[in-house]
């Protein structure tokens, strides 16, 4: 398919940017790795009248640790995958995220997409959405004079829909800090390397100094109309130990979370069950990871007993 016309501009500064978006009440779209975006405009689900492409603006492609407002990890508007892939500091600190990217597409596209452009496109099935409801990131979000901080919980609204406003650009994720005897995983399972989830779930935990669960943070990807956290199980983890009772029925309760649609990746009742698998796995390799044992994920494209 061939894109609808539409107008290009390539601005210097954020500001310009958001000034561009204002002006065109909706009608445009953001540029940054382009790898959902370009897609959705060659098959015409996209017809913006204008494109901004905000590659050219300087300052946007870190991936770094500060130590302002407690701290944590801080990605900028156009960094790759592909530069949290190669972060050593992703994987040493924040292997969840390392886990995350490692699943999406292929490094092809992992060089081009952005983490930002992930989240902002609002897509259930994209894998970001759930790390970032784990490890209660915020995403700062600047529009015309104004900057907001909104939690990651709070962000995807609806079906494709976000809290963005039609000018507003989301300009950096902030990951806090983790604590210490924290650890998570992202288990995905898809029909082939790089496809859409059937379902994938994010966990991340901090233990307290006697093995139980002091903070639990729970996403599932692709199993409803936006990225779920699953509450119920986060609540039910909390001051208790991770024994296999516990796990198990965590994971049952991160799979009633889930409002899955049966389509050619499989019926509710089994993409539930995945998700069931799936949580009882990353609960015990984010355990694992939280008392300092392992980092290593198995490969999760094969559901099988939990």
């Amino acid at each position: 398919m061939i894109p609808a016309q539409f107008d290009y501009v390539a601005p210097a500064s954020l500001d310009d940017a958001v000034a561009l978006l204002r002006a065109h009440d909706g009608e445009a779209k953001i540029l940054s790795g382009g790898q959902s975006l370009i897609p959705m405009l060659k098959l015409r689900l996209a017809t913006p009248a204008l494109l901004v492409d905000i590659n050219r603006i300087p300052g946007l492609a870190y991936v770094e640790e500060r130590d302002d407002d407690g701290g944590g990890l801080h990605i900028g508007a156009l960094a790759r995958e592909a530069d949290v892939d190669a972060s050593p500091l992703v994987r040493a600190r924040y292997p969840i995220l390392h886990d995350t990217v490692r699943v999406i597409a292929d490094p092809l596209v992992r060089t081009q997409a952005t983490v930002c452009g992930n989240v902002a496109h609002g897509d259930p099935a994209n894998d970001h959405p759930a790390t970032m409801i784990a490890l209660d990131a915020h995403f700062i979000v600047k529009g015309p004079g104004t900057v907001r901080v909104i939690p990651a919980r709070q962000f995807f609204v609806g079906l494709f829909t976000t809290a963005l406003a039609p000018d507003e650009i989301v300009t950096e994720i902030v990951v806090p800090r983790p604590a210490p005897r924290s650890g998570g995983a992202y288990l995905k399972l898809e029909r082939k390397v790089g496809d859409f989830a059937t379902a994938a779930v994010a966990v991340q935990l901090t233990l307290d100094d006697t093995g139980g669960v002091e903070r639990a943070g729970i996403g599932l990807t692709n199993v409803g109309g936006t990225p779920i956290a699953a509450t119920a199980a986060e609540s039910f983890l909390l001051h208790k130990p991770l024994d296999d009772e516990t796990v198990a029925q965590a994971a049952r309760l991160a799979a009633l979370a889930a409002e899955p649609t049966e389509d050619r990746r499989g019926s509710a009742e089994y993409k539930r069950d995945v998700v069931r698998v799936l949580a009882a796995r990353a609960l015990r390799i984010a355990a694992r990871r939280a008392r300092g044992e392992t980092h290593d994920v198995p490969n999760a494209t094969a559901a099988g007993g939990a």
